[in-house]
């Protein structure tokens, strides 16, 4: 599973890399980071400011490789495993929480964006 918070979002022109893969709901993650705005998203894994909001995703290896080189990882995003809380009606649950990959970016770039909502 990913959460996705930027222009990986239905919505966005790279949700396209996303086409075949199941939707599993809105989310937030459970921990605290920056996240900061300069065009595209960036996450900050060692600032604490807001939950970061998005989606999470059910994807198979060929669309997180698909993912990965979108996002440069491991030389621009770091993916890494975070505890995320999903939103959906169709689960047993209302709020239900998994572990799925996130992006993390190194370095701040842009603005601050205080809300987590890119």
């Amino acid at each position: 599973m990913v959460f996705v918070y930027g222009t990986l979002k239905r919505g966005f022109g790279n949700n396209r890399l996303l086409s075949g893969s199941k939707f599993l709901g809105e989310a937030r993650t459970e921990g605290k980071f920056a996240l900061y705005e300069a065009g595209i998203p960036f996450v900050i894994e060692d600032e604490q400011v807001s939950q970061i909001f998005g989606e999470v995703y059910e994807v198979d290896e060929k669309t997180l490789a698909r993912l990965d080189r979108l996002e440069g990882h491991p030389n621009w995003y770091c993916r890494k495993i975070a505890n995320i809380s999903v939103n959906n009606k169709d689960l047993d649950e209302v709020e239900k929480m998994i572990k799925a990959w996130i992006y993390f970016f190194p370095e701040r770039q842009g603005a601050l964006v205080k809300s987590g909502v890119f």
